[in-house]
């Protein structure tokens, strides 16, 4: 199996979007009928298809680029846990729905100025996916933000919860904004975002609901990256597994 980055830099950079959307829908359909509302079951499902949406365009679109013959489902069933590029942060197992609102917003405040950003994309077929994506994210991103205020102003209880999953949570942020020559090389090209432009939107979204929320993020935190290079922890390769098992079980099946 081929590594993450042994392709051309816009075939890399088309897979770590794709991968980081399919692996959060994956970690969000676990938690579906665990959510403690019934229409809050139903939001998560119907974020977790947004994403998987997103995906599903930016694999088609890797395939072109590819030109191997590729589709949609060999990116998502049939490469290895090592060839995944999302970063650390969406991969992070389930905790109580705390855990989940929190990992869901830090991702979300990332995600709808990423897209809005590559909707000018000089590449076509980049700038079309994301200007769809940039609609539902802006959505996901009011239903993070109200369950972060809601939960982080709320008990005593809430409140605690909510703390210890920003300060969990808050290490596996910095690799969002991470850059390689990749990402570097098709900036020149206009076609990636600036991600110091982004990282400061996303930090001044993020200090505002933190602060309405009356939660803080650590001011020291040992900052953890890799996913993006396919170093993953754990529990990574169990999501995978359970995602590809039925592919792997009956492979050429049609759907």
């Amino acid at each position: 199996m081929s590594g993450p980055t042994d392709n051309s830099p816009l075939l890399t950079y088309v897979l770590r979007q794709g991968d980081r959307s399919l692996v959060l829908a994956q970690r969000l359909l676990e938690n579906v009928a665990h959510a403690p509302e019934l229409e809050e079951d139903m939001a998560l499902g119907n974020i977790a298809l947004d994403l998987i949406g997103q995906a599903r365009l930016l694999y088609t679109y890797a395939g072109e680029i590819d030109g191997e013959g590729n589709d949609e489902n060999h990116y998502a069933y049939w490469r290895d846990d090592t060839d995944f590029t999302n970063p650390l942060l969406v991969e992070q197992p389930n905790g109580d729905f705390a855990h989940l609102v929190t990992r869901q917003f830090l991702y979300d405040a990332f995600a709808a100025p990423f897209w809005a950003a590559l909707a000018m994309s000089s590449d076509e077929s980049l700038a079309a996916i994301a200007a769809k994506a940039v609609k539902e994210t802006a959505y996901h991103l009011r239903h993070s933000r109200g369950w972060m205020i809601r939960l982080g102003d709320g008990t005593d209880e809430s409140h605690q919860r909510m703390q210890a999953a920003v300060d969990q949570l808050w290490r596996f942020t910095d690799e969002l904004f991470e850059q390689d020559a990749v990402e570097e090389g098709l900036q020149a090209g206009g076609v990636a975002p600036d991600m110091e432009a982004l990282r400061a939107q996303w930090t001044a979204t993020v200090d505002a609901v933190l602060a309405e929320a009356t939660l803080t993020h650590p001011e020291d935190s040992t900052m953890r990256n890799g996913g993006r290079r396919g170093a993953h922890d754990e529990p990574f390769s169990f999501l995978i597994g359970e995602m590809q098992v039925v592919a792997r079980a009956h492979p050429g099946a049609s759907w």
